[in-house]
C-alpha cells in the first residue's frame, strides 16, 4: 500500500491523477489538494473574455470526478513540505490549510509515499504597480477574469457604436511574463469581436509584448518549412498582424499602470505612456508559497525551491551565458535532486534557463519572456510522473524513471485567431522539440515537424480540442486514449 499525494489540479495534477487513478489498486490511495473546488480548462478562457463562451462552459467540479475515480480530495491550499517528516513521523508530510466552505482555515497535516508539486503559478500581478483586475487592467488567467474582461469589452464596443475612439491594449504586463501565446490569441480574438459589431474603423488595437520579436512565443520563434522553402515564425506572425491591422509594440516591460494609461520601457532604453480605453495585460508568474522544512524543523526552502518559488528538479541550474545553453540542461525526469519519491511538473518546475535569447534594456532591465510550460507539455509531464510513481510502486523504488524532457518533447498548440464557425480562423503550430536543439538540427528543430498554418480549420478544430479536453478530464469512457 501507498499514498500519493498531488498538489494542484490543473493540467499536470489533474492528469497525473487521473492516470495514477487506473494504474494503481485500490489499497493504493491518491490524495489532490488544490485550493479550487474547480477545474478550468484556462486555453478556453480566451473565448470567455470576448463572450463566446460562458464560466460554466471552461469548468466543472472536481470533488464528482474524483468520488467517481476513487481519488480523495482535499479543497486547501498547500503551505510546508517537510520531505523528512517530522518529531512523531519519519514519512514525509504537506502541511495544508483549508479552502472549502465550512473548514476555511482548518490546517492539517497529511502523509506521503510519492509527492507530486503541479501547483501551478502564482499570478503576481504585484510585480507590476497597478497591474490586474485589482488595479487598472483586465486579465483572462482564470474563468472568473475572463468573464470580467468581457463585460469590460461589451462596454468598450457600446462606446465605439455611440461613436467614441477607443484604444484597445492587449498583451504582457510585465517583462518577463510567459504565455505570449494567450496574448496572442486575445488580441485577434477581440479584432474579431470588434469586425462582428462593425466598429473596428473606430478601434486602434495594440498588441504590447516583451517579445524582441513576433512570433517568439517564448520559444526564440521557430523556422517553417512549407514546398521547399524555409520562413520564420516572425514573418508568418508579422502578415496576421498587418492583416488585421494590429500594432505591435515589441521588447517592452510594462513599469506601471495608471487608469487609462500604462508606462512601459522598450529595449532601446527609452520610457513610453501610452493611453488607453481597455487593457488586458497578463501577470508574470511565479511559484506558489511553499515552505520546506527538514525533520528538526529548520528551514530548507532555498535548497528545494529556486529564488523564483519554483522547485527545483534534474535540471542542470548552472549560470552560463547563452552561447552555452545544451537540450542536456532541461529535465528528464521531474525528480526533486536527492527525494526519489518527490516530482515537480508543470509551471510548478524551476526552468534551467529561458528558452528565447535573454535580453535586457539599455538601462539593465531583463525584457525576455519566461520559458512556458503549459498546455500539451504539462499533461505529459502529469502522465509521466504517474507512470514513474505505478512502476515504483508495483515493482519498487528502483524502478526505472519514465522521461520526457521538453528538449525531446514535441508539441502542438491551436491559436485561435476569431471564434466563428463560418468565419472564424486559428493558427495551428507544431515544432519537434519545444526546447531547440543546434546540436541535432540546423534550425534547433525538426523542420518535419514543425509547421505553422492558419485557416477556418484551424477554429473548428481548437472547438473539437476543446470538448475533446473537457471530455478527458472529467475522467468519461475512454479518456486515457486521448493524447495529452
Amino acid at each position: 500500500m501507498a499514498d500519493v499525494v498531488i498538489l494542484g489540479a490543473g493540467i499536470s495534477g489533474h492528469t497525473a491523477a487521473l492516470h495514477l487513478s487506473r494504474l494503481l489498486t485500490k489499497k493504493d490511495t491518491i490524495t489532490v489538494v488544490s485550493p479550487n473546488s474547480k477545474w478550468n480548462w484556462i486555453p478556453s478562457n480566451i473565448w470567455v473574455g470576448v463572450g463566446k463562451m460562458s464560466k460554466q462552459d471552461v469548468t466543472f467540479a472536481l470533488a464528482p470526478v474524483y468520488a467517481r475515480k476513487g481519488i480523495a480530495f482535499r479543497q486547501a491550499k498547500a503551505v510546508a513540505i517537510r520531505p523528512y517528516g517530522d518529531d512523531t513521523d519519519a514519512r514525509g508530510a504537506v502541511d495544508i490549510v483549508s479552502t472549502g466552505r465550512g473548514d476555511t482555515g482548518r490546517e492539517d497535516r497529511i502523509r506521503y509515499d510519492y509527492l507530486i508539486n503541479a501547483t501551478g503559478p502564482q499570478l503576481k500581478f504585484g510585480a507590476t504597480e497597478g497591474l490586474g483586475p485589482d488595479g487598472h487592467s483586465l486579465s483572462v488567467c482564470t474563468a472568473d477574469h475572463a468573464v470580467e474582461a468581457a463585460q469590460a469589452l461589451q462596454d468598450t464596443i457600446a462606446k465605439l457604436r455611440a461613436g467614441q475612439p477607443q484604444t484597445l491594449v492587449v498583451g504582457m504586463g510585465h517583462g518577463t511574463c510567459t504565455c505570449e501565446g494567450a496574448a496572442f490569441e486575445y488580441v485577434f480574438n477581440v479584432d474579431h469581436q470588434l469586425r462582428e459589431a462593425g466598429v473596428r474603423d473606430r478601434a486602434r488595437l495594440i498588441y504590447l509584448s516583451n517579445e524582441a520579436a513576433l512570433g517568439d512565443f517564448g520559444v526564440d520563434g521557430m523556422t517553417f518549412e512549407q514546398q521547399g522553402f524555409q520562413t520564420s515564425s516572425e514573418l508568418w506572425t508579422a502578415s496576421l498582424f498587418r492583416e488585421r491591422d494590429v500594432e505591435p509594440i515589441l521588447g517592452a516591460h510594462v513599469e506601471r499602470v495608471e487608469p487609462g494609461v500604462v508606462h512601459f520601457e522598450t529595449l532601446d532604453g527609452e520610457h513610453h505612456a501610452l493611453p488607453f480605453d481597455f487593457a488586458m495585460l497578463l501577470p508574470p508568474f511565479g511559484g506558489v508559497p511553499l515552505a520546506a522544512y527538514d525533520r528538526a524543523g529548520a528551514d530548507i526552502t532555498a535548497e528545494m525551491f529556486a529564488p523564483s518559488g519554483f522547485m527545483k528538479v534534474d535540471a542542470d541550474y548552472t549560470p552560463k551565458p547563452y552561447e552555452d545553453w545544451r537540450a542536456e540542461d532541461w529535465p528528464e525526469t521531474y525528480l526533486v535532486p536527492g527525494h526519489d519519491n518527490i516530482f515537480a511538473v508543470g509551471i510548478a518546475f524551476a526552468p534551467p534557463h529561458q528558452i528565447s535569447r535573454p535580453r535586457k534594456s539599455a538601462n539593465g532591465t531583463v525584457i525576455t519572456p519566461s520559458p512556458p510550460r503549459t498546455g500539451m507539455p504539462s499533461g505529459i509531464m502529469g502522465k509521466t510522473v504517474a507512470l514513474t510513481i505505478a512502476d515504483r510502486i508495483k515493482h519498487g523504488a528502483r524502478a526505472e524513471a519514465h522521461t520526457a524532457s521538453m528538449a525531446h518533447m514535441g508539441a502542438a498548440c491551436v491559436a485561435s485567431a476569431g471564434a466563428d464557425m463560418r468565419n472564424g480562423s486559428a493558427a495551428a503550430m507544431t515544432m519537434m522539440p519545444v526546447v531547440p536543439d543546434y546540436s541535432r538540427f540546423p534550425t534547433g528543430r525538426d523542420l518535419k515537424a514543425t509547421s505553422g498554418e492558419i485557416g477556418l480549420s484551424g477554429h473548428w478544430a481548437k472547438l473539437a480540442l476543446h470538448y475533446l479536453f473537457i471530455h478527458k478530464a472529467k475522467g468519461r469512457f475512454g479518456w486515457h486514449l486521448i493524447p495529452e
